[in-house]
């Protein structure tokens, strides 16, 4: 743990690939600068610019304007706000406008927005001229802290989420806490889920601080700035040792296979953002650790209590329309879950708790104990 660092002092965390290096540039104010930290890294460049519609009416301007007192001829590609973007539909809008606006290999893409810009620009990049670069400026919590660092990108498919997709490393990241002024009060929440799982998997110092400072991290003091540049620290040292996940880095999922479970039986709507989906996936983890004997109910209820006071989502029960068929259907969601990445030749993988901060992958785990805690959560009254 470090001291929060003041507004003032914009801070670097690096990502250490090898060639493949970048920077993750943290502060109040930082959007600015993205011209002359684009020019500086590739002279002569042309970009793109690809964001949402809500985000294009805050910050397009201001980061075209950027762009261009560096000097740096830019076009805009504007897609819809939320998943519904993510789609092979959405890749197709994207990757014809990038071909349309004549970006070539030695150019950039530029993701201007949340995770969903990040996970689909990227992924189009990827795959554009067999690979052009690009650079993530995410505007969300859940982004800033997770989805723009570490090279993920792809769409979701109607099976399940995030099935189609590549390892793309961005060159650069811009995090500019100010542009977190703009979300909702439940889009930050949202994101804060992501900041809450660093603690949760590897760092119980950071979880304490959490509870103790989450107030501060939702006004935006400097406590939000030091959340953030910890969350990123964590996941560069992930990244930086298993780039492609074959080992460490899928303890970041923690939450996750039963979140995108959750997110696909609601269609990956706005009735469940994906932190939301990760902080009900996160309790469920610690609960089902818990059941397994693997840590004491105290540790689980203790995740839970935070998640709670963040004012996020815990019980299957707190997801809208929650009696639908397939939400309350162990068998259904049991499905969903068989589609998750991590599952090998039928068997699930879990990211489950031995301690709060200390996370380990569970392979190989019986589909029968999971389908019975799931069961148990279901017939619980709302």
């Amino acid at each position: 743990m470090t001291a929060p660092m003041k507004h003032s002092d914009p801070v670097k965390v690096g990502v250490a690939l090898e060639n493949r290096a970048y920077d993750i540039v943290i502060g109040r104010g930082v959007l600015s600068s993205l011209g002359e930290r684009v020019a500086a890294l590739r002279p002569g460049v042309r970009t793109a610019v690809v964001t949402d519609r809500t985000v294009a009416k805050y910050w397009l301007e201001p980061t075209e304007a950027s762009l261009a007192a560096a000097g740096i001829p830019t076009s805009r590609i504007v897609v819809e706000e939320g998943e519904i973007s993510k789609t092979y539909a959405g890749l197709e809008k994207v990757s014809e406008a990038l071909i349309a606006a004549r970006i070539e290999r030695n150019d950039l893409v530029i993701a201007l927005g949340g995770g969903v810009v990040g996970d689909l620009a990227g992924f189009a990049a990827a795959i554009l001229r067999r690979g052009v670069d690009f650079v993530q400026v995410p505007t969300s919590l859940l982004a800033q802290v997770d989805s723009s660092v570490g090279g993920k990108t792809g769409i979701n498919s109607p099976q399940g989420k995030n099935l189609l997709g590549a390892f793309h490393q961005p060159v650069l990241v811009i995090a500019d806490t100010a542009v977190l002024d703009t979300l909702s009060p439940r889009q930050f929440r949202a994101g804060y889920a992501e900041v809450a799982k660093y603690g949760v998997l590897g760092d119980e110092a950071f979880f304490t601080w959490l509870e103790k400072n989450h107030c501060d991290i939702f006004k935006g003091g400097s406590a939000r700035e030091h959340a953030i540049a910890t969350s990123c620290r964590a996941k560069a040292g992930v990244v930086s040792r298993d780039e492609r996940e074959t080992g460490e880095r899928a303890l970041l999922n923690l939450g996750h296979t039963f979140g995108h479970a959750l997110e696909a039986a609601t269609g990956f709507s706005d009735r469940l953002f994906h932190g939301e989906g990760v902080a009900i996936g996160m309790t469920l983890a610690a609960q089902f650790s818990a059941k397994l004997g693997m840590i004491g109910e105290s540790d689980a209820a203790r995740v839970e209590r935070h998640l709670i006071e963040a004012g996020l989502p815990t019980r299957l029960q707190d997801i809208a329309g929650f009696a639908q068929e397939g939400l309350a259907d162990a068998d259904a969601l049991m499905t969903l879950m068989a589609q998750d990445k991590k599952v090998k030749r039928g068997k699930l993988t879990f990211i489950l708790l031995e301690a709060v901060g200390r996370a380990v992958i569970a392979k190989d785990v019986e589909p029968a104990p999971v389908r019975d805690f799931l069961k148990e959560k279901l017939a619980q009254k709302a």
